[in-house]
Formats: structure tokens, C-alpha cells, sequence
């Protein structure tokens, strides 16, 4: 299995942030990641 390239606090982070109500396209262009990895 491939290694995530986040921790999971990170990924946690992230997915707080977008709840709080930040744009998911300004969250993924800001961590390098795409909006369809994102939504996976």
C-alpha cells in the first residue's frame, strides 16, 4: 500500500479547515493537492 504523503492529523486539519468554511479550491491549491483527492 502506498504511504500517505499527509499525516492523519494533517489530513484532520485540512478537512477542519474546509468545515470552518474556506474554499476547497484555495485549501487544495495551498496544501498541493488536487480537489479530486481531496473529495476522496
Amino acid at each position: 500500500m502506498k504511504r500517505s504523503k499527509f499525516t492523519e492529523e494533517q489530513v484532520i486539519g485540512i478537512l477542519r479547515e474546509q468545515e470552518a468554511g474556506a474554499k476547497t479550491s484555495e485549501l487544495c491549491r495551498r496544501h498541493g493537492i488536487s480537489s479530486a483527492t481531496f473529495y476522496a
